[in-house]
């Protein structure tokens, strides 16, 4: 495969931390050792691994034990719902205890595709708050156009959540406020870089304050649109993207880039310990 070009800043030395990056997925199994050269090289130094479901979340927490800056979550995306039982449960429970793991999930509810049903994503759901309440981790979640139900019942947790993010955040001024009213982080990915379908996004991203705001690739997936060159092969994203999302917010909040860099960054290390 070839390099993908050179997107990054290199006018400063700052450090960029993305928390939502599937590296496990098998688009990365030729390279990724070069992937995670890249990602060091463009000056992400933190990256938090999404488990969405037992054997992921496996793959993720072995992988993140041999680096440094790697950590996971462990979690069972609203798409495989209707697999959680109690078998599932204890499995998850123990990937939760494991160093690695910094965060339960990706957990949530999709009434986009409707993989599973909704009455089984919604006792996944609930389900695996209650083993993050347990673990005292925040929770990965992920909500698409469901947030007339996924509000109240994270609202029903949240006081003994230690944290929660909004993964991937792509929703309404209504849902964003909601969610910033439940004390929630919000995550921005490469969609903010879609002039068509991220132009909603870009107009709200100002209102999210600095202290909650979080930046993801969800890399293999929401490659940015605007980047300057050619697409990389495949149009894969990969996390050596993520300061190029990082000028787009920091130009559509009015802020400095270095700045964002280091609140972001700051805002993860602190919501994941």
């Amino acid at each position: 495969m070839t390099a993908p070009h050179n997107t990054t800043l290199n006018t400063a030395p700052v450090h960029w931390a993305d928390i939502g990056v599937n590296l496990t997925d098998k688009q990365f199994q030729d390279d990724r050792d070069q992937v995670l050269a890249r990602a060091r090289s463009a000056g992400v130094t933190w990256q938090l691994l999404t488990g969405t479901n037992v054997e992921e979340s496996r793959q993720a927490i072995a992988l993140a034990s041999q680096h440094n800056d790697l950590f996971a979550t462990a979690g069972l995306h609203p798409h495989s719902a209707r697999f959680y039982s109690p078998a599932l449960e204890k499995e998850l429970r123990e990937l939760l205890g494991q160093q690695r793991v910094k965060a339960a999930g990706e957990m949530g509810l999709d009434f986009n595709r409707d993989f599973s049903p909704r009455s089984d994503q919604e006792h996944a759901f609930e389900a695996q708050l209650a083993l993050a309440v347990e673990h005292k981790l925040p929770v990965f979640l992920h909500e698409r156009d469901a947030h007339e139900r996924f509000a109240p019942i994270l609202k029903a947790y949240r006081d003994h959540l230690v944290g929660a993010v909004v993964h991937c955040f792509t929703g309404s001024r209504e849902a964003l406020f909601d969610y910033l009213d439940l004390d929630c982080h919000i995550g921005i990915t490469g969609w903010i870089c879609d002039e068509r379908r991220g132009k909603p996004l870009a107009e709200l991203v100002h209102n999210i304050p600095d202290n909650r705001l979080l930046l993801e690739t969800d890399a293999p997936y929401l490659l940015p649109r605007d980047l300057p060159e050619p697409p990389p092969k495949k149009r894969r994203n990969e996390p050596s993207f993520l300061p190029w999302i990082g000028k787009r917010v920091a130009s559509l909040r009015g802020q400095d880039v270095a700045r964002v860099a280091g609140m972001t960054s700051e805002n993860a290390r602190a919501m994941f310990r």
